[in-house]
């Protein structure tokens, strides 16, 4: 890699000094890694990025054996890699289709309706909020937005669009109706605030990664445009006196860099806050974020910050007011306690796992209504149990580890809608290599009903190929396959017990029946077909990205790099293609 002669003879010289000067003990395979990670981190230059790295030699993992993993055609059995490293090209295999299928296929499942949109192909946010008798719904993924009236979910109304709009040859060269350069949509949260008497929007202000960086060992420009990032690293309020963003105001914003609080952008510490907010409009707010760079004992190479969590007071969201924090144990460099947590998992050197929050805590009751736990999902640092029964003071009351699955995100998301009537959460990352390059990323059912001893009880079953299709199993699809998330923290309406949609990438929306935990199922399914005419060639495998469920009207929404689709099941209930009752989020 680095090709200057007067650099590597340096960096060789070094190693041997160092080899020589520790003769007493360099047969140990401690002394070893050390002496490996210094020879290979001195030519960093970020000294957080370079700090990480030293901790352990690199253990990235090695391209696996060609036999070691595929498709057994005899038995159609698909054997995933035991371990990889992160890899974003096509990796096909032999038994793999050739083609992107043009099928949908669908089990107890209807499409009432699709429209060929699209705001980003692979990934975004959606919000659902009602004014005055009619439902909007938010679409939308940093500097690309779109707001749809979905008052008749047959019939949806594209109000705004701002950014790039995408087709066949990927997106256009120039922004619609562009946010300011320091500006965009973040993650955002709406809930009724009684203190506004009105809607607020809470808005995540995150370090961009995606598109900026893709190997930070090696990008040291990318790394200091992160760390100098020319937005907020934190998150702003809006009252919304209306659906549109004319009706909206700014009421406060803050930096998660909790020890340069004035800070001005671009000298702010931290990644900000990190995906959606957790708020459900009462006093107390809890985000993932990274207060500082010293949060950087993460192996992922492209994320600069391993990120703990903190709680806001939000009962005026003109003011919000930092309440308290809480850290991991293994997430900042330079603290010897956290150092050696991390120096002993499984996972240090691999250069492929993320460490620390990708969400905020999962919270089923609000600590204003004596909620007293929060769950944690932490990459590479597993499940934990959080007492928020005072926020000021939030502590561990219990962890899980897992095996290390990577590549892949270990740890992002845990579906909290069953646990108040059965003691069950369901627990699971998502996959970041295509054609099944990775190991299948489980979704585990975890037992919290005793919270100092969580328990793993099972896995939800790994979804199997429709009958009537070409392919035997998902992974011969192409793209990524497996699951991402139910939804969000909040939904229109109430989740039904048992019941647990799953977006799962070139599967599409499955539909889980874990009524009986012991025994969960696939209910229903709706499996999209992939489009060449609307998406180019590198974005068609990430198929489908999100689900976000309209409870109260028993309606899925898919969200897939081609397009919307509104679908129905049984399963949920008879549809309702009319207003509800009662207005979404929940005011008085």
């Amino acid at each position: 890699m680095h090709t200057l002669p007067g650099i590597f003879l340096t960096c060789v010289a070094a190693c041997c000094l160092l080899i020589a000067c520790s003769s007493e003990n360099s047969d140990t395979p401690d002394a070893i890694d050390e002496l490996h990670a210094q020879s290979e981190t001195s030519l960093i230059p970020d000294p957080y990025v370079r700090g990480s790295d030293a901790l352990s030699s690199d253990r990235t993992p090695p391209y696996p054996a060609k036999d070691s993993y595929g498709l057994d055609p005899e038995t159609g059995v698909f054997t995933h890699p035991i371990a990889t490293p992160e890899q974003h090209d096509a990796q096909p295999f032999e038994g793999q289709l050739d083609y992107w299928g043009d099928q949908d296929y669908a089990h107890n499942m209807t499409v009432e309706a699709y429209y060929p949109i699209t705001v980003e192909p692979f990934h975004t946010w959606q919000n659902i909020v009602d004014f005055d008798g009619k439902r909007y719904l938010y679409q939308y993924v940093r500097r690309d937005l779109k707001i749809f009236d979905i008052t008749n979910p047959k019939d949806i109304k594209v109000l705004l669009t701002r950014g790039r709009e995408w087709g066949p040859n990927g997106p256009a060269d120039v922004e619609i109706n562009p946010f300011p350069e320091d500006e965009m949509f973040g993650a955002a949260t709406i809930q009724w605030s009684e203190s506004e008497d009105a809607y607020v929007m809470v808005q995540a202000y995150e370090v961009r990664r995606f598109g900026l960086l893709h190997d930070k060992r090696s990008e040291p420009e990318n790394v200091e445009a992160i760390r100098k990032s020319p937005h907020l690293k934190g998150f702003k309020t809006y009252r919304m006196n209306g659906p549109m963003p004319e009706d909206w105001t700014l009421l406060s914003e803050r930096t998660t860099d909790l020890d340069t609080p004035s800070a001005p952008i671009g000298a702010q510490q931290g990644s900000g806050v990190r995906d959606i907010p957790e708020w459900k409009g009462g006093k107390y707010m809890f985000v993932a974020a990274a207060p500082d760079d010293k949060h950087a004992l993460t192996e992922y190479p492209n994320d600069l910050y391993s990120a703990g969590y903190q709680a806001w007071d939000m009962s005026d969201p003109t003011n919000p007011t930092f309440v308290g924090s809480i850290t991991m144990p293994g997430q900042i460099l330079g603290d010897p306690k956290h150092e050696a947590v991390f120096k002993a998992n499984e996972r240090a050197g691999n250069r492929t796992s993320w460490f620390g929050a990708r969400m905020s805590l999962f919270v089923p009751t609000p600590v204003e209504e004596g909620g007293k736990y929060g769950y944690a999902a932490m990459g590479g640092l597993g499940f934990f149990v959080v007492d928020i029964s005072n926020p000021a003071h939030m502590k561990v009351v219990s962890n899980l580890n897992f095996p290390a699955s990577v590549a892949g995100t270990e740890a992002d998301y845990i579906d909290i809608s069953q646990v108040k009537t059965s003691g069950l959460l369901y627990f699971s990352g998502y996959p970041l290599n295509n054609d099944c390059w990775e190991p299948y990323k489980d979704v585990h059912i975890i037992d919290v009903n005793d919270p100092e001893k969580p328990k793993k009880i099972g896995v939800l079953p790994r979804p199997a190929a429709p009958k009537d299709a070409p392919f035997v199993d998902f992974c011969q699809r192409g793209g990524s396959f497996g699951p991402k998330r139910t939804g969000y923290y909040t939904q229109p309406g109430v989740s039904r017990e048992g019941i647990l949609p799953f977006n799962f990438y070139n599967a599409g929306l499955q539909v889980f029946d874990a009524t009986d935990p012991k025994n969960p199922t696939v209910g229903a399914y709706f499996v999209p077909r992939f489009d060449e005419t609307r998406m180019p060639d590198y974005a068609i495998g990430n198929l489908s990205h999100s689900v976000y469920v309209e409870y109260d009207r028993n309606l899925f929404w898919l969200f897939t790099n081609h397009g919307i689709y509104v679908l129905s099941s049984p399963m949920l209930g008879e549809p309702s293609f009319d207003m509800p009752e009662k207005a979404w989020p929940p005011r008085p």
